[in-house]
């Protein structure tokens, strides 16, 4: 039986799928896992003890599940833009550092942004520079910790090093590298490191190639490590977001992903680069398109914070903590009795793109009960959401094909929230999620299933429509309770 190995390593769990030629999912398994923050605003994982290890964990649970597998292909997503230096042996040198969610290179925005000016990043990259650009995070290790700079061969993403140790060939998707501002020339799909040469060596990047790029076979080495047998082809492969993309059909210019995970992330496809300073652009995992992309730093995390703060995991499950929390969300109107929610924990990323944002309560009074600050917490991430995605849609041609897809979808109000200040209806693919979009890739970059086939694969559950009466505006209140405690944020300073 050939079935195709799709491998996806999430910011708290890695998730893993063999799948056929028709799409049938014939087995799937899951390790967790957890991040390092070792100093404030710094977050990260170890590539080795982590990605690596879990990449082994899952096969091993997928190959004992169906031993009569043949995997004809292998396929890996990843969070990212991650950045991972590794040596001339591909040896990580430091701990990743991981996406928008770390924000430690605020300085090195500021020289980037002093060398090359905002315009010229904006016009090379079609990004701003922020948390979420890998760019400044590079430069943060060339200056900060010399002496791994000096050892290093390659700065890689997470995809990438898998990829690197499966095959033993070095290579970064352009999906990927199009985060890696402002280093990436968007227009041409290229590296560019003109006038920062000095400070981002381009023979440390990676070469380039498409996500369903076959990069090699795996070796010896891997597949004594592995088990996948040697010669099996390894796609290129591409970050997390990317992969649920494809895996949920979200492939042709107009359609757009909203990711309810642990974070929120936001992609409409488009035929070209559409560039916003409060939004990213990118390259999309497929050759000819691209992606107008958003996110919030928080969104899940916030639920089970709120859960964790009432009380509510009994140790029973994640499953009866959150039919709990939906209870508690259920039992207060909407609007929360006038408490409102700003879920900053990790600063916000699109569209304001502020990295010293908070989280903050506003409208508490003595009859404020457990009730409502569990409801104004998933009307915040609501309107965090609604406000990123409004960003997305605002320059489109109508409202595009909104499909919904993480965890997340399982929060009924959160997901309706989001349609009633959208005005978007949204799908729920019913798919196994990024993994699954690696199976995908896996099997389109042997030329196994055509693209159109492989969308084909998708089936869909529920579809939430926005409300009749737009009676619920949180979204405003949420945009002015923001900028007044941003106001006076800057004013302490």
């Amino acid at each position: 039986m050939d079935l195709f190995l799709g491998v996806d390593v999430g910011t708290y769990e890695t998730k893993g799928v063999l799948v056929d030629a028709a799409g049938v999912v014939h087995a799937e398994a899951r390790a967790r896992h957890g991040i390092s923050t070792p100093v404030p605003g710094w977050v990260e994982q170890d590539a080795d003890a982590v990605w690596w290890a879990d990449l082994v964990a899952v096969v091993a649970e997928l190959r004992a599940a169906v031993p009569d597998a043949v995997i004809a292909a292998v396929a890996c997503s990843a969070i990212g833009p991650c950045v991972l230096p590794v040596d001339e042996e591909l040896r990580p040198l430091r701990p990743a550092i991981l996406y928008g969610v770390d924000t430690r290179a605020t300085g090195e925005i500021g020289l980037l942004e002093e060398r090359l000016g905002t315009d010229e990043i904006v016009r090379r990259s079609g990004n701003v520079l922020t948390s979420q650009s890998a760019g400044p995070k590079v430069l943060w290790v060339e200056r900060h910790e010399p002496e791994v700079a000096a050892r290093t061969r390659w700065y890689l993403t997470s995809q990438g090093y898998l990829v690197a140790r499966l095959t033993g060939r070095v290579v970064i998707d352009h999906a990927t590298a199009g985060y890696f501002h402002p280093c990436y020339d968007l227009a041409h799909q290229q590296w560019d490191v003109d006038g920062i040469a000095d400070l981002i060596p381009a023979g440390k990047l990676p070469p380039l190639a498409w996500s369903s790029e076959v990069a090699g076979a795996v070796t010896d080495a891997a597949a004594a490590a592995t088990g996948i047998p040697a010669g099996t082809p390894v796609v290129v492969g591409t970050t997390d977001a990317v992969a649920e993309a494809v895996g949920s059909s979200v492939v042709a210019p107009d359609d757009l992903m909203l990711m309810y995970g642990s974070s929120g992330y936001f992609i409409r496809v488009t035929a070209h680069p559409h560039v916003d300073p409060r939004l990213w652009a990118a390259p999309f995992a497929l050759p000819g398109r691209f992606v107008s992309a958003a996110g919030t730093s928080t969104a899940g995390t916030a639920t089970r914070w709120i859960a964790d703060l009432l009380g509510l995991d009994h140790g029973d499950g994640d499953t009866a903590m959150f039919g709990r929390l939906m209870d508690l969300v259920r039992a207060a109107p909407p609007g929360a009795g006038g408490v409102q929610h700003l879920p900053h924990f990790s600063g916000e990323r699109t569209p304001v793109h502020d990295p010293d944002a908070r989280a903050a309560f506003t409208g508490l009074s003595l009859g404020t009960g457990r009730a409502e600050l569990a409801r104004a917490v998933v009307e915040g991430v609501s309107a965090s959401i609604a406000a990123a995605v409004s960003a997305l849609l605002e320059g489109g041609h109508g409202h595009p094909r909104a499909v919904a897809v993480g965890g997340g979808t399982r929060n009924e109000v959160l997901v309706q929230t989001v349609s009633d200040l959208t005005g978007l209806t949204q799908r729920t693919a019913a798919t196994l999620g990024a993994a699954y979009g690696d199976a995908m890739l896996a099997a389109i970059g042997t030329g196994a299933v055509t693209e159109e086939q492989a969308v084909g694969w998708v089936a869909f559950s529920d579809e939430v429509r926005p409300g009749p009466d737009g009676r619920f505006r949180a979204a405003d209140r949420y945009t002015r309770t923001y900028r007044a405690l941003r106001a006076v944020r800057e004013g302490e300073r």
